[in-house]
């Protein structure tokens, strides 16, 4: 177990990254750091459940077949998959394999991600990880005003 401690202070943008492919998990991880993302790597599936549940992380970046030879054995991305939403909501998800094409709607819909990227366009991870940011960001702006104005307003709308 990892004894040291990596505090994410409230300035942070916090980002978790899964894989197994130590050339990919290179390249998030610089893509994420040239976004300003404090990047923390996961090197099996309780370091990654245990990390998930301690962090608010806004991007999470997850291998399909990280630490497992086929993706139903992925017990990450399984955990992710049945987690409910309210456990989930403060992230944006991308899922990267050799059989996605990038940016499908209804293969993100069925992985229970906001984002799949095929491995062949890791070279645009950067890109792709501010879409799909901005594209959750986008989908829940409704929501999360109406969460700030009940707090501010003593449960008033």
């Amino acid at each position: 177990m990892n004894t040291s401690f990596d505090f994410v202070s409230s300035e942070d943008k916090p980002a978790l990254i899964a894989f197994s492919t130590p050339e990919w998990l290179e390249i998030a991880k610089a893509a994420l750091q040239e976004l300003g993302y404090k990047v923390h790597t996961a090197a099996t599936h309780s370091d990654f459940l245990v990390r998930f549940g301690q962090t608010h992380y806004q991007v999470v970046v997850i291998e399909e077949l990280f630490g497992a030879n086929t993706p139903a054995e992925n017990l990450a991305l399984t955990a992710i998959q049945n987690m409910p939403v309210n456990q989930r909501r403060h992230a944006t998800f991308l899922l990267i394999g050799n059989a996605f094409q990038t940016f499908t709607p209804m293969e993100a819909f069925k992985n229970s991600v906001h984002a799949v990227v095929n491995a062949s366009e890791l070279f645009l991870l950067k890109q792709l990880v501010e879409k799909a940011a901005a594209d959750n960001h986008a989908f829940l702006n409704s929501y999360r005003e109406a969460q700030n104005r009940i707090a501010t307003s003593g449960n008033r709308l």
